[in-house]
């Protein structure tokens, strides 16, 4: 059975898409930490991060780089944290969160529930940043 990413990727489900190319793709998270909080997935199927082939995972790194500048211009923030985890679905995905302080990338704390509105402006904003 595809992920929900994988059904994002082919449009079976909506999601709030930043950017995409043929290799990767980038939407908001739902239940995010943070304003702008972006996932960055790769649109192979694969459990793991570090199980990716080289050249995907290269690929994946310069589009995160790509989708963290925009973050930065979109969205006011100290800084975009990078988190890795990838417990909560078996696609490799790379979490972009807008960070204020330290506490801003804990995933024990709530998380924002935000309406369909705000999510689509949020990520119209950061797709403007990406030229």
């Amino acid at each position: 059975m595809p992920s929900i990413f994988t059904r994002i990727i082919n449009r079976e489900i909506p999601g709030y898409i930043v950017a995409e190319n043929e290799d990767a793709i980038a939407f908001l998270d739902i239940n995010p930490l943070n304003e702008g909080h972006t996932l960055v997935v790769p649109k192979k199927e694969v459990d793991k991060l570090f199980d990716l082939d080289e050249d995907t995972y290269l690929k994946l790194q310069s589009f995160t780089h790509q989708v963290a500048k925009a973050i930065e211009k979109a969205i006011p923030c100290l800084r975009v944290g990078v988190a890795v985890i990838g417990l909560e679905v078996p696609h490799a995905h790379i979490h972009l969160i807008p960070l204020h302080g330290m506490h801003d990338i804990d995933f024990g704390r709530p998380k924002l529930k935000l309406e369909a509105s705000v999510l689509a402006g949020i990520a119209s904003r950061i797709n403007q940043q990406l030229g």
